[in-house]
């Protein structure tokens, strides 16, 4: 799963020792994480595909490359690492797709309380320092952010005291990296509730830890199938994890039958309208409104997704346009007209899972879609097109590289 592994691959600079992660999709913003900390000093091996071994003792503070930095989302999570391990942090800012203002402000709150100062957070860089190193502190975040928990939970293992952090973010993610740091000899309890708590240790040993299955890649290949039709089996799940988006496609008249580590789901038939507000976990993920775009073009009647998180997330509406879909968006409300089919068209990938958005529609689309900019979706999937291949799909990869020759470490 992309969004736990990052925040563990840079966790990986607060450990003495050599970690083994293992279910580390080979996708490209891991790929540069990898790099990032290879070129900082960390001794990096990828015995196989899906397996790292990384040992960061020799990791250089302040070293790493702000133009790999400032191409994910993830690299924040040096903030926090490297303040934890060195007591001061410099970094670049962190990329990502734009789904518009995604400030640093929780983090740096966060870092203040712990005993950091913020010495720049202009220009180019971001520097903090921590001279009388780290205390434990109680921290309430107005808004649950898993970046910010995330952060916050790496910069507070190895401080001294104890860490309070409220209103966190419940993410499978923030658990698994919690899971993560207990078994290097962390002491965190309370992940997956609205209130953790990290009690400082002195140092933290290294591990074998396998990553938990991807939520968010399995819901999408569960929506392709109650599009497109058919009945496809999705392995490798945690069944709690998708309850939401399960949900959602039982109210629109799809099967799915769950099985404790597997998903079936039957599409093809006639699709109910709904309607859809996206919040933090446990409800609806921001990171799956897209994906369900094409199907609510496909359901009779009128459906809505409301975004609650990210207020750029309808940017491929008007590509969903160009295919025939009528959409009508106000403010943080897109309004689908369902019932009438799409066409193929030549659209634009805007962002990670609106890519995957215009592969659903691409599937179920009369005529043929080219889709342009995929190169971000290979930020977050892996093999997607092997994937709907062996599927059954008609799908070729015809301008961008294998993900094996994108960025990663040697």
């Amino acid at each position: 799963m992309k969004n736990a592994a990052l925040p563990i691959l840079f966790a990986t600079i607060l450990v003495k020792g050599t970690c083994v992660l293992e279910n580390i999709p080979p996708v490209n913003d891991i790929n540069l994480s990898l790099e990032i900390l290879s070129r900082m000093g960390a001794e990096i091996d990828r015995p196989d595909r899906t397996t790292v071994r990384i040992n960061a003792e020799h990791v250089r503070q302040g070293t790493s490359p702000s133009e790999l930095v400032a191409i994910i989302r993830g690299s924040s999570y040096l903030l926090g690492a490297e303040l934890g391990r060195f007591g001061k942090a410099q970094s670049g800012w962190p990329g990502g797709c734009d789904f518009g203002v995604r400030p640093l402000n929780l983090h740096f709150k966060g870092f203040e309380a712990l005993g950091a100062s913020v010495l720049q957070k202009g220009g180019d860089s971001i520097q903090l320092e921590a001279p009388n190193g780290l205390t434990g502190s109680y921290i309430y975040f107005d808004l649950a952010s898993v970046g910010a928990t995330a952060n916050l939970m790496l910069a507070a293992v190895l401080a001294e005291g104890t860490t309070v952090i409220d209103n966190a973010a419940r993410e499978p993610h923030i658990v698994d990296l919690a899971n993560f740091l207990n078994t290097c000899g962390a002491n965190i309890t309370g992940a997956g509730t609205t209130v953790i708590k990290i009690r400082g240790v002195r140092e933290l040993h290294g591990c074998s830890y396998t990553i938990i299955p991807d939520m968010i890649e399995a819901g999408t290949y569960m929506v392709a199938a109650a599009a497109a039709g058919g009945q496809v089996r999705i392995r490798s799940v945690i069944p709690k994890h998708v309850d939401i988006i399960t949900a959602k496609l039982v109210e629109m008249g799809v099967s799915v039958e769950e099985g404790d580590d597997y998903m079936v789901v039957t599409g093809g038939g006639k699709l109910k309208n709904i309607n859809i507000s996206t919040i933090p976990y446990p409800g609806f993920p921001t990171d799956m409104h897209p994906q369900f775009a094409p199907l609510l073009c496909l359901a009779d009647g009128v459906s809505t997704i409301s975004e609650g998180i990210w207020e750029n997330r309808f940017r491929y509406v008007e590509e969903l346009r160009k295919m025939g879909a009528n959409i009508v968006v106000g403010g943080d409300m897109a309004t689908f007209i369902g019932g009438e089919p799409l066409s193929g068209a030549s659209v634009n990938a805007t962002d990670l899972r609106a890519g995957a958005a215009l592969i659903i529609a691409g599937l179920i689309a009369h005529g043929k879609t080219e889709i342009s900019g995929v190169e971000c979706i290979y930020r977050g999937y892996c093999d997607i097109v092997e994937k709907f291949r062996a599927l059954g799909a008609n799908i070729t990869a015809v301008a961008f590289p294998d993900p094996e020759k994108l960025p990663k470490a040697n």
